[in-house]
């Protein structure tokens, strides 16, 4: 269905209950969030255009964020290219202030999705890599 998506990720029915965007327990339905120290965005579960609302809060506390801005990517499921765009509209911003942005925990599917839109090739943009394993 999407390229940048395997056939063994999980569907978006398959996600467990209170797992997905508006039951995300604790976060009151947000599934980006913004943290102060360090300046972090974390995505969460199932991100697309539907959810693109609940994610601009955070996406505009990280432009004011005092220091460059690391994306935890870790615990998101799916995403479709409206995230990424997102992010690219946040890295351009942040670049033109002398910040960057760095991502991180990137899942192999939503790694693929980032090289398809072409954000890891953005100046300003990082991509952490990925830890070794144990």
């Amino acid at each position: 269905m999407y390229p940048w998506r395997s056939s063994t990720s999980a569907s978006r029915a398959e996600v467990a209950p209170g797992q997905g965007q508006a039951g995300r327990a604790g976060l009151g339905g947000a599934i980006v969030t913004y943290e102060d120290s360090p300046p972090t965005l974390r995505c969460y579960g199932d991100e697309d255009r539907s959810t693109q609302s609940l994610r601009r809060q955070a996406l505009s506390q990280a432009l004011c964020a005092p220091a460059d801005v690391v994306v935890d990517l870790a615990e998101l499921a799916f995403a479709d290219p409206s995230l990424m765009l997102d992010l690219v509209m946040v890295a351009r911003r942040l670049r033109k202030a002398g910040r960057e942005l760095t991502l991180c925990g990137a899942q192999p599917d939503i790694s693929v999705l980032i090289e398809y839109v072409g954000l890891h090739r953005l100046p300003g943009v990082n991509i952490a890599p990925a830890p070794a394993p144990a």
